[in-house]
């Protein structure tokens, strides 16, 4: 089997070869509005997406549409407005579910984010679950969002949190894995990819030899969503998160997908309006899964305009968008590889558009700003993962991180700007 940069690059000679149709990307990146706004006088090149997408007009006009249209709250009334409103936010609860083959509307939770969902399983599920000496394993690569949940679970239940190692590549280090596993092990959570180092871990593998042990596993999602086809059964998930605004969505949508009978397994976190069932003067009890875990008013005009930007995916196919980020990565690899003094940090073979850098002797504070005077947005700073940074001998770095409405031209301004920037910096001693 290949990895998933060698089945991009036998995708993109396919299309090239006439098999496939790709998708008119002009034409796509026509339906982003804010992509055709100057910055400081320059043409924007947006190449932070990995913290956020830009928006197309359809899911912009999808929010903006409820609030129009049929402003109501959901699950609650019979009114001609708030049935509206309600079969179109569930009609987003299972295109969630179908985007990521996960089991089911009835086994996805809506949530504000990754953050909320991975803080939902930690909460609900491991806390009331772990005991003294029990093991939670992550890897060495994970977003704050996948670490501090589970550095909290075990302070709260005296579990021990372990990590998997990352070499020198960027890649887990697999060799310890039986050992870290061991017989305690009651959670794999892990990171599909990588945000900062863009490599896509062998989840699958992992998931596999967690199972064996007796332990369940929870996948972030947040990064691999907008860059490949994601099947939860394929990647033997029990629980995955993942947002919506890091695939062109609105901010504050995200979604747990679970096996039924973890959701079964977990508590409510959250207590209030439409989490229940019923509810007497000292005790309640709660809602049918997955609204159990949905206290109060949720992002109602969030979640309908996420539908639009499922379905934009939908239309352009994964496949193809999974093509595309392999043609813009090995651009962008390129074309920074060629800028002196430029170093990238990880060399995984299996990646997407996520690519960490240092520029010699200059912090990467002051070279975002130079690169922001010339219209580029990228990412500069620890990017959420701390420690990840400090096992390759840093405390920020930046990021340019791609979607699939960037041309592969904008690397040429990238490396220019990078050039520029690093003169500038350099104070004349070139």
């Amino acid at each position: 089997m290949g990895t998933h940069r060698e089945n991009a690059d036998a995708q993109a000679a396919g299309a090239a070869a006439g098999a496939v149709r790709e998708p008119d990307w002009e034409r796509v990146r026509g339906d982003f509005p804010v992509l055709h706004r100057l910055v400081r006088g320059r043409p924007l090149v947006y190449f932070d997406n990995a913290a956020t997408t830009q928006k197309p007009a359809i899911v912009i006009r999808t929010e903006c549409e409820y609030y129009g249209t049929c402003t109501a709250n959901v699950h609650r009334a019979i009114h001609f407005m708030a049935e509206e409103a309600t079969r179109r936010y569930e009609a987003v609860r299972a295109a969630a579910a179908r985007f990521v083959d996960a089991p089911g509307a009835a086994s996805t939770v809506v949530t504000r984010g990754t953050t909320e969902a991975i803080n939902l399983v930690a909460r609900g599920w491991a806390i009331p679950r772990l005991k003294p000496g029990d093991r939670i394993l992550v890897t060495g690569m994970e977003h704050h969002s996948n670490l501090v949940p589970w550095q909290m679970a075990a302070r709260a239940t005296g579990a021990e949190l372990r990590s998997i190692p990352v070499d020198d590549a960027g890649e887990l280090d697999l060799r310890r894995l039986p050992e870290l596993l061991g017989n305690r092990t009651r959670l794999l959570a892990l990171t599909h990819v990588s945000n900062v180092l863009g490599t896509v871990n062998p989840v699958r593998q992992l998931a596999d030899a967690a199972h064996a042990a007796g332990a369940a596993v929870l996948v972030d999602a947040a990064q691999s969503v907008a860059h490949m086809p994601v099947s939860m059964a394929a990647l033997g998930a029990d629980f995955l998160a993942f947002s919506g605004h890091k695939m062109c969505g609105p901010t504050g949508v995200g979604f747990l997908c679970a096996r039924p009978e973890r959701l079964e397994e977990m508590e409510p976190v959250f207590g209030g309006g439409e989490m229940i069932a019923r509810v007497e003067e000292t005790e309640s009890t709660w809602a049918e899964i997955p609204h159990r875990f949905e206290a109060g008013t949720p992002n109602i005009a969030g979640v309908i305009g996420m539908g639009a930007a499922f379905e934009v995916f939908s239309e352009l196919g994964m496949d193809a968008v999974q093509r595309r980020d392999a043609m813009l990565t090995r651009v962008a690899l390129e074309q920074l590889a060629a800028v002196p003094g430029l170093r990238i940090v990880g060399a995984a073979p299996d990646r997407i558009g996520v690519v960490a850098f240092a520029l010699e002797d200059a912090h990467p504070h002051d070279v975002a700003q130079l690169l922001d005077r010339d219209g580029i947005a990228i990412r500069a700073g620890h990017m959420c993962a701390q420690p990840l940074l400090r096992r390759f001998g840093h405390a920020a770095l930046n990021r340019a991180s791609l979607a699939f409405y960037n041309r592969p031209e904008e690397f040429d301004v990238l490396a220019e700007s990078l050039v520029r920037a690093r003169r500038a910096l350099a104070g004349g001693r070139e």
